[in-house]
């Protein structure tokens, strides 16, 4: 008994429907995979091939690192009071983001690239591609930048001599920068076209928006070098975005500066720079508040300057004209007492003028001049906090600005800082010149006291004490500011960055791309992942039979065997070739019969199928031989009126048949004709009728079918595809068995339901299902070896002889 054949004991209870479970074998998945297993070994190979060749070839790819110690800012005294005070006037904030965004700041590296000038790339062809050379340069491109530059296409030199050099367009993708909108470009629309192809080296190029000059360095006649314009504001974007900057953990308040290039020198260069001018900048801020002290005390040295020389040559005439030199004993107790009075007031007065400077510098709302009040003698400890905060608030504001719209969330809230660290300030300076204003008032009074007391002395020596006291007061005030500024000069010359590099910019020895190995097993990845994904798809996609477990999950019959290929020429390999495996597979197909009717000793077999070309005729045929082969009386049958193909295969003439006998009174006898074989005739269609269906529901063909039966052991019907026909239905009853045929890479899927509806709904019983033509190998056991039934090989073991196909194809499964 072979699987799925059912039991002729339990017929009566529709042993035809066969109950399937959809399962998944991954076995034979598997098996399905490697049937193509030289198409997948091939891909793989071409995977890893392409891999080494990229990896050959492709540029190699360095990582510049480097690292800078970020100091985080102490609070100045008093700052503590106001971050701790819960007003939200001075929140602390984020040292290091705000670090890594003035690193990774466009301005930065702007002025980066401008110091470097990096503008013109040159560069090396090799065999494959072209590598950028950075250092020992052939060739210095001189670009006038203050005019209209065609950047972005590349230019080709070729040297000739000494003296000249050939120039030509490499690459026509140019762009025109412009320096009056250096951040928008246009599209070079026309193509270049240059005056002459032969040039001097050191003198100007130029045409229509590009100019400029290539000198001689170290370039051989027949070298090579092409190179391109690239605008600051491009490159600056490019290195901006190419930068990492990061901190080495979260603990720590150490960034590390990488960058990843193929020139490890200029990557080296870049970074050392971008640091280098971090560093100068934040120099520069501190520097700003000594500056401006500076400004501000010469302004008042140069009023004074005049005050104290008028003074000074007035005391000398005075002396002179009234031979008085010193003053008595009470004229200098009172003139020293005045004279201590007049510096307090100097000093006051200073600071008064520092207080109103500073008022009108919040009013007017400007950026980046305030003064330190510590460097023009003002010690408010308060005050000093609070002007430090705000100078590094509208420091933070720029950065910011630089990076980040106003809309940003870091912006809004460093905004509202500003605004609160400010409204305390004005409140601290009001009250401050309020103050100021009320120790000068006091200090005047003071002074007008010791007047009365100067009045009661001579009028020589009162004279000599007003013209003494007015040089004392300039002097004083010209001593004191030329001291503050000294202290300003002094603590510009000592600033140094709180900032300071770790580790200058360093290239890695060996490259970080390409990843070789990686790469290695990416080609190999691939070339097995696209030909699965190729064949999954196929498979998914494919409408037709070719997997005979698949057909016997979709069947509600029993699958009784199946038919291998037929790769001979002969349409009747069972009597021609009947060692072949085609052969055998129909010896298995009878010796099923013997199973599926055993207690019948005439059997009347009918073959239909759901389309045309499905290979029913020539099953029906070769069954036909393989009864006639073992000595029973067969008769094949051709009821398919409408395209009958019988006669072709056993060189006969379809001049008579069924339809004959059905359409006149011929008698069945006279329409047989013989095969070649003693044991098999046959019955052709005939004539094509113009009413085939009518013909074959005759009572009369019941008749003729029934005498028929009462001469030969076995009975076989050609029938039409049922899918297509309706006359065929009426046929399954006057046959014992009946098969389905299916044909392998031809049939739909979905004409499995009609097999299904005839069991279901058509009340037809004893059908079975055949696959005909398998020859894809899906490795489930249905292989091209012996009887192409349920073996396990694909071996014929000796047993057939079978036409042997070339290797690949049998890898392939051509």
């Amino acid at each position: 008994m072979y699987p799925n054949t059912p039991n002729p004991s339990n017929s009566g209870q529709n042993p035809f429907m066969v109950q399937k479970e959809d399962e998944i074998d991954l076995k034979v998945l598997l098996f399905n995979y490697l049937q193509y297993w030289l198409l997948i070994l091939a891909f793989m190979f071409v995977g890893v091939l392409a891999a080494f060749i990229f990896n050959r070839y492709a540029t190699n790819i360095y990582k510049v690192e480097s690292s800078i110690l970020v100091v985080d800012d102490k609070p100045s005294l008093g700052t503590d009071l106001f971050e701790s005070s819960g007003l939200g006037m001075l929140q602390g904030k984020s040292n290091i983001e705000n670090e890594i965004g003035i690193l990774k700041s466009f301005s930065l590296a702007e002025e980066a690239i401008t110091e470097l000038n990096l503008n013109v790339q040159y560069y090396k062809e090799g065999f494959v591609s072209t590598s950028q050379i950075y250092e020992k340069l052939p060739i210095m491109v001189a670009v006038n930048w203050k005019q209209p530059q065609l950047v972005g296409g590349k230019f080709r030199v070729e040297v000739i001599d000494e003296d000249s050099f050939k120039l030509s367009v490499e690459n026509y993708e140019f762009k025109i920068f412009n320096p009056n909108d250096p951040y928008y470009k246009t599209l070079h629309e026309s193509s270049l076209s240059l005056a002459k192809s032969v040039y001097t080296f050191g003198k100007e190029v130029k045409g229509e928006n590009f100019s400029f000059t290539i000198n001689q360095i170290a370039s051989l006649p027949g070298d090579i070098i092409l190179f391109n314009l690239i605008d600051t504001p491009s490159l600056a974007l490019k290195y901006r975005g190419e930068l990492a900057v990061s901190p080495i953990n979260k603990q720590a308040s150490i960034l590390s500066l990488s960058l990843e290039t193929p020139v490890r020198r200029l990557g080296e260069d870049y970074i050392d720079k971008i640091m280098e001018v971090y560093l100068a900048r934040e120099l520069e801020e501190k520097n700003r508040a000594s500056e401006n002290t500076v400004r501000f005390i010469n302004e008042q040295l140069s009023g004074i300057s005049d005050s104290l020389r008028f003074s000074e040559n007035k005391l000398q005439k005075y002396r002179t004209e009234n031979k008085v030199f010193n003053l008595s004993e009470e004229g200098s107790v009172i003139f020293e007492r005045m004279q201590e009075l007049e510096k307090q007031k100097g000093q006051a007065e200073i600071n008064q003028k520092y207080y109103q400077t500073l008022r009108d510098y919040l009013v007017s709302d400007k950026g980046g001049d305030m003064m330190a009040p510590s460097l023009v003698g003002v010690t408010d400890p308060l005050l000093n906090s609070l002007v430090q905060a705000y100078s590094e608030l509208q420091a933070e504001q720029v950065r910011l600005s630089a990076n980040f719209t106003d809309l940003n969330p870091s912006v809004r809230e460093n905004s509202t800082r500003i605004l609160n660290t400010k409204r305390q300030l004005q409140e601290n300076v009001n009250s401050a010149l309020s103050n100021t204003g009320n120790l000068i008032a006091d200090l005047k009074g003071q002074i007008r006291m010791l007047e009365i007391d100067v009045n009661s002395l001579p009028e020589t020596e009162r004279n000599l004490i007003g013209i003494q006291r007015q040089f004392s007061i300039n002097e004083n005030i010209y001593i004191y500011l030329l001291q503050k500024k000294a202290e300003a000069e002094i603590t510009k010359a000592a600033n140094m960055p709180k900032n300071s590099v770790l580790d200058y910019a360093k290239a890695g020895q060996s490259p970080v791309a390409p990843k070789r190995s990686l790469n290695l097993l990416i080609g190999l990845i691939l070339g097995l992942i696209l030909p699965i994904g190729f064949i999954t798809i196929k498979d998914f996609l494919n409408t037709k039979i070719t997997d005979p477990k698949e057909l016997e999950n979709q069947i509600k019959v029993p699958l009784i065997g199946v038919i291998g290929r037929n790769n001979s020429n002969d349409g009747i390999p069972v009597l021609n070739n009947p060692r072949s495996s085609v052969t055998e597979s129909f010896r298995s197909l009878r010796a099923d019969m013997s199973y599926l009717s055993p207690a019948k000793d005439n059997l009347t077999i009918l073959f239909t199928s759901s389309i045309s070309g499905e290979g029913k005729t020539f099953v029906s045929i070769n069954v036909a031989s393989v009864y006639a082969l073992m000595g029973k009386k067969v008769i094949l049958i051709g009821l398919d009126l409408r395209k009958p193909k019988i006669a072709e295969d056993f060189g006969l003439e379809n001049d008579k048949g069924m339809s004959t006998c059905l359409s006149t009174n011929t008698p069945w006898q006279d329409v047989v004709k013989a095969t070649g074989h003693q044991d098999m005739d046959v019955i052709l269609s005939g004539p094509i009728p113009p009413n085939p269906a009518e013909l074959l529901l005759q009572e009369k063909f019941g008749q003729i079918i029934k005498e028929i039966k009462q001469v030969y052991d076995v009975v076989i019907f050609d029938c039409p595809p049922v899918g297509l026909v309706s006359e065929t239905k009426e046929l399954f009853g006057y046959a014992d068995i009946s098969f389905f045929v299916f044909r392998q890479g031809y049939s739909i899927k979905s004409n499995s339901q009609i097999l299904n509806n005839l069991v279901e709904k058509g009340g037809v019983s004893k059908i079975y299902g055949i696959l005909n033509d398998v020859h894809i190998d899906n490795g489930y056991g249905y292989g091209y070896g012996y009887g192409y039934g349920y073996g396990y090989g694909n071996n014929s073991y000796g047993y057939h002889d079978e036409e042997q196909q070339p290797w690949w194809k049998r890898a392939l499964r051509v």
